[in-house]
């Protein structure tokens, strides 16, 4: 690789504001970025499995297990946002109301069909609506209405293209994909808000990967985050 290039591997929740962000280090600090964007869980097997970023961004609890076994630089862990879980609908759709957990369950009745994560590919958001869903008693209703993606931007899509009526994911990865509206987060009693870092790997090239994290962690990265729903 060459040396004024570094590897980012990130959670597709951040996707939006790291994907604009990089061509803007890129034209500040002069080193050019590979972006792999995929869930959690597929991002963690292959990094688990040898490959080796610069930088890795995962859901802070990943990112706090993998510190533990010491598999970053020290020091280099850096909060970057939190993404809520929540429902949005393909533009010029009436929006359902999801405000109350029996709204929220009715829209779950009424929908013809069901864009999310599929959980057997690690996202973050999947692994939860299916627990939500066995926990409210609705998975044998709706299981046959989803509409499975195995990431966050394929829900969008899905929903923006009309193969699926509703999408639940990360409110932040429909931001990004033209044809989507988010109605809101998932009912106060049912939400699901995930923290997202990023380390940087035991050898990689330290130095570039440390400004890149400054870089989202700063004023700038900071309002973009926020603009895509990221607290």
């Amino acid at each position: 690789m060459n040396p004024s290039q570094i590897k980012v591997m990130s959670a597709g929740a951040v996707e939006g504001p790291v994907h604009e962000l990089a061509p803007e280090f890129t034209r500040a600090l002069g080193h050019e970025v590979e972006l792999i964007f995929n869930t959690v869980g597929a991002l963690k097997a292959r990094f688990l499995g040898g490959e080796r970023p610069d930088v890795l961004i995962l859901s802070a609890p990943a990112i706090e297990e993998l510190e533990k076994e010491g598999r970053f630089v020290a020091g280099s862990r850096t909060e970057l946002g939190r993404a809520a879980c929540g429902v949005a609908v393909r533009d010029g759709m009436l929006a359902p109301d999801i405000s109350t957990p029996e709204k929220f369950k009715r829209m779950l009745h009424f929908a013809g069909s069901i864009g999310a994560n599929d959980p057997a590919h690690g996202g973050s958001s999947g692994i939860y609506l299916e627990s939500l869903l066995k926990r409210i008693g609705q998975y044998e209703e709706v299981r046959d209405k989803l509409v499975l993606c195995k990431t966050g931007r394929e829900v969008a899509l899905a929903v923006a293209h009309g193969r699926a009526e509703i999408g639940i994911t990360f409110t932040s990865e429909f931001v990004p994909v033209a044809g989507t509206r988010v109605v809101g987060p998932l009912p106060k009693e049912y939400e699901f808000v995930n923290g997202y870092a990023g380390a940087i790997p035991s050898g990689s090239t330290v130095e570039p990967a440390r400004a890149f994290l400054e870089f989202l962690a700063g004023s700038e990265g900071r309002a973009r985050f926020k603009a895509f729903g990221l607290d």
